[in-house]
């Protein structure tokens, strides 16, 4: 998952939003993206669709299986 972790945090961080945004924004609990960063935390395939929608990425890009959004 640490493919997920990274590109997870790369893609916050080009929108330029705030951890506890993308979470609210995504119907996740507040501090999931940060859970999900660290790696404490799996995110769940619904939290993941919610994710890889929001970013506009696949979800294979979005979990590391391919390197093309």
């Amino acid at each position: 998952m640490n493919e997920f972790q990274e590109r997870l945090r790369k893609l916050r961080e080009e929108k330029r939003k705030s951890r506890v945004t993308v979470s609210e924004l995504c119907g996740l609990d507040r501090g999931a993206v940060r859970a999900y960063e660290r790696g404490e935390r799996v995110p769940t395939m619904e939290a993941l669709v919610a994710l890889a929608d929001y970013f506009e990425v696949s979800l294979d890009y979005l979990t590391g299986r391919k390197n093309f959004r």
